[in-house]
């Protein structure tokens, strides 16, 4: 890793602490502990190293989805978030490579004809999504004939307004399935999706930074760790920059 250079500083902690998103709405990422309100997952964990490195006090700000997380970023309150690797993100966020990557998924109702991915995106189909969400992105970019129903949970639009699909993280997904014999998960992956830390364009340092210590999380262990420390196993580590 780099030295800590002032530059960097200024960068990710601008105001004397590092302001970084958690997306509650992605359980891969972070989950929020419902009796004591703990903050725990991979993201709280490189939030609280990246701190530690840095010699600066962390403060957790707390976000229900990722789309959530993107419309507060304008603001300048946030200098270090944790989201997902999109076109529209990246014109306003300097991404470091990814640093977990999950598999994006459809759920259907457990009569649904719809087998494979490709099955639906036909006219007439209904997807739910959560407005906002790296799926919501991709597929606003991808579909040529299915329809999304954009809203603040996909999986509860499909279910109270009987739509075809719901589109989301893999593991929330199946973990809703386990709970409802009603619905099954489509097993092909529409998407991978590439979570990434990222900061302000205009903060080059403090991006450098950023790419180097993401890197260097990867290669020794720290990611994969965090996530098996917090019940995550089927999220892979994503390969280093450049692979």
């Amino acid at each position: 890793m780099p030295a800590v250079s002032p530059a960097v500083l200024a960068d990710l902690a601008p105001t004397g602490r590092i302001r970084a998103s958690i997306n509650l709405g992605n359980i891969v990422l972070a989950q929020k502990d419902p009796a004591s309100g703990e903050l725990k997952g991979s993201s709280v964990d490189m939030a609280r190293e990246l701190g530690r490195r840095l010699g600066a006090p962390v403060e957790l700000v707390e976000f229900p989805a990722a789309g959530k997380v993107f419309d507060a970023f304008p603001s300048g309150n946030l200098d270090v978030v944790f989201l997902a690797i999109e076109p529209v993100r990246a014109k306003e966020i300097a991404f470091t490579a990814p640093y977990v990557l999950i598999e994006g998924v459809y759920m259907v109702p457990k009569n649904s004809p719809l087998k494979a991915p490709g099955d639906v995106d036909k006219p007439g189909i209904r997807i739910g999504v959560n407005r906002g969400s790296a799926y919501d992105l991709f597929l606003t970019r991808t579909l040529k004939n299915a329809t999304l129903v954009r809203g603040p949970d996909g999986i509860q639009a499909m279910v109270k307004d009987k739509l075809d699909a719901a589109a989301g993280v893999k593991q929330a997904l199946a973990a809703h399935a386990k709970t409802d014999p009603d619905v099954r998960l489509i097993d092909e992956r529409f998407m991978e999706i590439r979570q990434a830390m990222g900061t302000p364009v205009a903060r080059q340092a403090g991006a450098a930074y950023l790419a180097a210590f993401v890197e260097d999380l990867k290669a020794n262990g720290f990611v994969a760790e965090a996530l098996k420390r917090h019940n995550q196993p089927d999220a892979a580590v994503a390969p280093p920059a450049g692979r």
